[in-house]
């Protein structure tokens, strides 16, 4: 954590600051500014601006959000008495921010914090077997749209054209096709693990533990799996060559990202930055209204998008 060290502004103490905080992130992954009285979003987008000028939009979400102003939004608008689980923002695609700030208008009453774990530290903990499996067969994510459950593909793809669509994915390399009833299935492979391109460290880079079926409720998956079939779930998470992944191990990377997760408190004004590729977010359960809003920049692309 740093505080505030004079009476400037976030974005001028950034302005001359950031190198020197970059040096910070390698090392952590993560810090927390704290005693700056970033008031608003309006203050916060210059700060970061100062930093990282640009502002990366939203694209693909996998969870709802809002944008509030020049490409900063909402923290991902799941109902207060659900956890979020932790993961890197954007690595189910073949490009992804660097960068994800944080900041706190509001705090929760209770809990509300936004989780962390260091994914280099995750990494570190699995078994050998779990690490080469990921490292050398990549992780693919199908979705289903428009089953009924989940985000439809014309919310995703901000489109309902399917011409223009198909277009856009082929450019992508994402592999698609449509089903029944206007059902969208595509399948995308990333890595799943990465080595950071400043820093040289492996991490754990991926959403398996999000996209397997094993996240869901049992009683949801089998309901889901009864009507939709192993193939029609809404999300999948499969190793690259697109055979499963065993729910074994998922528990196994589920205990390492526990066991790695830390939940620092938020205090009203605060921002965190934190490095995607290195730290993965998350957010507890709360009671109370909260407002925490978040901007993505600096762009990384996959090493898989150039084959």
């Amino acid at each position: 954590m740093i505080d505030a060290p004079d009476r400037r502004p976030l974005d001028e103490w950034l302005t001359g600051a950031w190198p020197e905080l970059l040096s910070h992130l390698d090392r952590t992954g993560a810090v927390l500014l704290r005693g700056f009285g970033v008031p608003d979003v309006d203050a916060f987008r210059r700060a970061v601006t100062s930093a990282t000028p640009d502002l990366l939009d939203y694209e693909e979400p996998s969870t709802p959000r809002t944008e509030l102003s020049g490409r900063v939004f909402t923290s991902t608008e799941y109902p207060a008495d659900q956890q979020i689980p932790l993961h890197n923002e954007m690595s189910y695609r073949r490009s992804w921010p660097q960068y994800l700030w944080f900041w706190c208008g509001v705090a929760a009453e209770t809990g509300g914090a936004t989780t962390l774990a260091d994914y280099r530290r995750v990494l570190d903990r699995l078994s050998d077997p779990v690490r080469e499996a990921f490292a050398s067969r990549n992780v693919m994510y199908e979705r289903n749209y428009n089953t009924g459950f989940d985000l439809t593909w014309q919310h995703v793809f901000r489109t309902e054209d399917r011409a223009e669509l198909a277009d856009r994915l082929r450019e992508q390399g994402i592999e698609f096709e449509w089903l029944d009833d206007d059902r969208l299935r595509t399948r995308e492979v990333v890595e799943g693990v990465l080595t950071h391109p400043r820093t040289g460290v492996a991490s754990w880079f991926n959403q398996a533990n999000l996209f397997h079926p094993s996240a869901l409720p049992p009683d949801v998956r089998a309901a889901l799996h009864d009507a939709l079939g192993e193939d029609g779930m809404p999300r999948n998470a499969r190793f690259g060559d697109g055979t499963p992944i065993p729910d074994d191990m998922l528990d196994e990377i589920r205990a390492a990202i526990d066991a790695e997760t830390v939940r620092p408190p938020w205090c009203a004004g605060d921002v965190l930055v934190v490095d995607n590729q290195s730290i993965a977010h998350g957010r507890e359960s709360f009671t109370g209204p909260r407002q925490v809003c978040v901007a993505m920049s600096g762009i990384a692309r996959s090493r898989l998008a150039e084959h």
